[in-house]
């Protein structure tokens, strides 16, 4: 017995077995009208907001070596999961778009 309101099991309870932590199963149909009804009542600048608030308690806390270690983590995971042929295709998408910008009138 987990001791909360005569519940044997971390469903009922209303844990996840995740994280052990109150609320709907991440990713699941009730987890996803929860995050809708915080859009509604705080509207999309609320993530952006909180977003740049964890980000920059991060930046504190570790400083700007974590992002460099974390961002050579992720090219080297890309690098292995799509080639390194994938790196000549995007930067030649990137090249040719940034051609195609209308030139100046002088």
């Amino acid at each position: 017995m987990l001791g909360k309101c005569g519940c044997t099991s971390l469903r009922e309870a209303g844990l996840s077995m995740a994280n052990n932590k109150r609320g709907p199963e991440p990713g699941s149909q009730k987890a996803k009208h929860g995050g809708q009804a915080v859009r509604e009542k705080y509207g999309p600048e609320f993530y952006s907001k909180i977003g740049k608030k964890g980000g920059e308690t991060v930046k504190e806390k570790r400083g700007p070596q974590f992002y460099a270690e974390i961002g050579k983590k992720g090219g080297e995971s890309t690098k292995r999961q799509q080639g390194s042929e994938f790196y000549s295709k995007i930067g030649k998408k990137g090249g040719e778009r940034g051609r195609t910008v209308p030139e100046s009138k002088e």
